[in-house]
């Protein structure tokens, strides 16, 4: 005997209609710049990323209908693209403020701050993770490592680095944000909104004045490594003892040794005790069961 599905307690609903079309005139300007970005590649299907982000700079997220516009350029089915599209994190799913917000809580920047950096600024916010504030300013969300661990702990807002942050500068900055204030990256160009970031990333030039001079290269604190493998070396500096006890400067006429560019300059590499060299605390053998 089979049972229906109304009986089973299954509702299969009625089919999603297919995505509405972008208005003429916004259909006509995006088929432009599409087509300028399909030009760049040779087999068309590579063109979906920069296309993604095209349509997201559209409406600030990517729609049904975005990436219906993408399958028509692109003589892909709509599943296709959907398949891309909810795989990478930088295509949003719903709306979103103008300026998204992320908090790096892997390891290091977390074991520096960024845990408490996040929680501040979700309570500051009243917004959970994703959440974006009701003046629809900023969206806030916690991301994975972005490559900048001697910074940390680093916040991001529209893929900008905002370096050693605490919980009161992370919550100055989105005061800032909301308030229209002018905010400067600590490293890259000046912020502009979602929307304009999207449309960098589709391939676009930042026609703004000034603004690719003012991206720079590398912070300091990136580039000591390099510096150390070409044999330069920094100030000489005294490491205090491992136990954090007081520990005296040199007398002025007290030679301070130089570090060479393959010594290491953390207190972390210092030679620890252990049951060889410390006899007052050997380490046994561990008892074995039974």
């Amino acid at each position: 005997m089979t049972t229906s599905s109304s009986e089973r307690g299954v509702s299969l609903g009625m089919p999603e209609l297919p995505a509405p079309a972008y208005p003429d005139d916004v259909r006509a300007r995006l088929e432009h710049d599409a087509r300028e970005i399909i030009d760049r590649y040779p087999d068309s299907r590579s063109a979906l990323l920069p296309l993604l982000h095209l349509v997201q700079s559209e409406e600030g997220h990517v729609t049904r209908t975005g990436m219906r516009f993408c399958a028509d350029m692109l003589g892909l089915t709509t599943a296709e693209v959907s398949a891309v599209a909810t795989f990478y994190t930088m295509y949003r799913r719903g709306p979103s403020g103008d300026y998204q917000v992320g908090v790096c809580t892997n390891t290091l920047c977390a074991v520096m701050g960024g845990d408490a950096i996040f929680s501040a600024l979700q309570e500051h916010l009243e917004v959970g993770n994703g959440g974006t504030t009701a003046d629809g300013k900023v969206t806030l969300e916690h991301i994975e490592c972005n490559a900048a661990c001697d910074f940390a702990p680093v916040v991001m807002v529209n893929w900008e680095f905002f370096d050693n942050q605490t919980p009161e500068s992370a919550k100055r900055l989105v005061d800032d944000l909301r308030a229209g204030r002018q905010v400067d990256p600590t490293r890259g160009a000046p912020m502009c909104t979602f929307k304009e970031t999207a449309r960098m990333l589709a391939g676009f030039p930042d026609e703004r004045d000034g603004a690719v001079e003012a991206t720079g290269s590398a912070g300091p604190a990136s580039l000591i490594g390099l510096r150390l493998a070409k044999g330069e070396t920094g100030a000489a500096r005294v490491v205090h003892p491992r136990d954090g006890g007081p520990h005296d400067e040199p007398p002025e006429d007290t030679a301070v040794h130089e570090p060479s560019p393959t010594e290491h300059l953390s207190s972390h590499d210092a030679p620890q005790d252990t049951s060889a060299s410390d006899p007052a605390h050997p380490a046994g053998p561990a008892d074995e069961e039974g």
